[in-house]
């Protein structure tokens, strides 16, 4: 089946955005938007300022029984086209002998990828728009982009009620020193705790709450997606696994600051950041435990670090980055390369499996894709994929909003401290649902 692109040109990308969305949702039950926020800083891009699919042609939806990772594979190798998809935390069952029991408001599959019927690329002041031979519009591309792009929406109004906390800032500080107790008889040394923020009463138009959540808090591996009646909304800063010709590249984010009142502020919190010893810790312990899955896929000697502890900034908080790379094998599928590396080593800790079996024991909700992946597959495949944090998650049949922050802890941790930074990065979800934290 063949893909025939039209090119169109632009103005107003934002509002353009909020049309082609609003049409999406409306018309599609599947939906991925990807939207980089022109983040010009970043060299292993793939060009596109934002990509949106809708439709789905072809799909695979797995449940905990289907062997997810198998199924990924043959489903890339039997479709040379563009692929848009997630994978979730609980993947991880999969992998290792780990379980997942928490409580799940969300209850999204494990994995769900898709094959677009429309497929939009946007660079620049263009938008390229790939329409299958056996879609309804082929033939008709202006009548659609005329529909899509002018499509008439009213934004409807918000009642999310009551937000609560599934850990109490008590039980929190007394988990966090459990953890730390493993740490300190060498269970582990830095395992990633996330919380739990959620309604039971909610009910939003998640296009308008992602549109208001991009607007308050643009990151470079922002999102949109729908699954049927559910939705993630997401403003990620960070990329977990992409690929590049043969070249892999992940980029583990450790180490947060908040944002400064003032330019010299800012500038003193930046350098207070950088040179932190606990970040410091933090991020090259993960460093370290992406090296070594990294290395699974990787020609031998060609495993490198980049960039180490880079500091980059974002609306509302800074962070530490690092960038390390390699060069995927001949013989490996690039699907086990996504394999071996998930899931990421920034949302778990080390050593990986056991922090995993501790975060199933003192987390009190499943993940299920919070700490999960989304992204998109090329039909030369390459590939690019997020870690779903800052995010929003929602259920629209059961109204069950939810998002989780966590962060990492380490023998040098301050259960408070630890606490204030699970508040700070769940901040600007709460900002959306208009909730108070504190």
């Amino acid at each position: 089946m063949e893909r025939t692109f039209y090119t169109f040109f632009l103005n107003n990308k934002p509002g353009l955005y909020s049309h082609l969305l609003h049409w999406a949702k409306e018309n599609y039950s599947s939906v991925a938007f990807l939207n980089s926020n022109q983040a010009a800083n970043d060299p292993y891009s793939s060009g596109y300022d934002a990509m949106l699919a809708v439709g789905a042609q072809k799909q695979i939806c797995t449940d905990d029984n289907s062997p997810a990772f198998s199924e990924l594979k043959d489903f890339s190798d039997q479709n040379h086209d563009w692929i848009f998809g997630f994978l979730s935390y609980d993947l991880k069952n999969q992998l290792e002998n780990l379980k997942s029991e928490n409580a799940d408001g969300i209850e999204m599959p494990l994995m769900h990828f898709f094959v677009p019927e429309i497929v939009f690329l946007f660079k620049g002041d263009e938008v390229n728009m790939g329409i299958l031979s056996n879609n309804e519009y082929f033939g008709r591309h202006k009548e659609l982009w005329g529909i899509a792009s002018k499509f008439s929406f009213k934004s409807g109004n918000s009642q999310v009620g009551k937000i609560r906390h599934r850990v109490s800032r008590k039980e929190y500080i007394r988990n966090v020193e459990k953890i730390k107790n493993h740490i300190q008889i060498g269970d582990i040394y830095e395992a990633n705790y996330c919380i739990e923020f959620f309604s039971e009463s909610a009910e939003i138009d998640p296009v308008d709450a992602y549109l208001n959540l991009n607007l308050h808090n643009p990151a470079p591996f922002s999102c949109f997606y729908r699954i049927n009646e559910k939705y993630l909304i997401s403003s990620s800063p960070e990329r977990f696994l992409a690929r590049r010709d043969k070249k892999l590249i992940s980029q583990p984010i450790k180490g947060t600051m908040k944002r400064g009142k003032t330019v010299e502020e800012d500038e003193i919190l930046k350098n207070k950041l950088f040179k932190d010893p606990k970040e410091r810790s933090e991020n090259v312990m993960i460093v370290d435990l992406v090296r070594n899955d990294l290395s699974r896929s990787a020609e031998r000697g060609s495993v490198k670090v980049d960039e180490l502890f880079g500091i980059y900034t974002y609306p509302r908080v800074h962070q530490m980055i690092s960038t390390v790379t390699s060069i995927l094998k001949n013989e490996i599928h690039f699907v086990d390369s996504i394999r071996f590396a998930f899931p990421m080593g920034s949302m778990t800790g080390a050593p990986k499996i056991r922090a995993m079996e501790l975060i199933e024991d003192y987390e009190a909700t499943r993940r299920g894709l919070y700490s999960g992946a989304v992204g998109y597959i090329e039909p030369g495949k390459d590939f690019d994929f997020n870690v779903i944090i800052r995010s929003i998650l929602y259920n629209h049949t059961d109204k069950f909003l939810s998002f989780m922050a966590g962060s990492a802890i380490t023998i040098d941790s301050e259960p408070e401290r630890e606490y204030d930074e699970c508040l700070l990065k769940a901040g600007s979800m709460a900002h959306i649902v208009d909730a108070n934290l504190y």
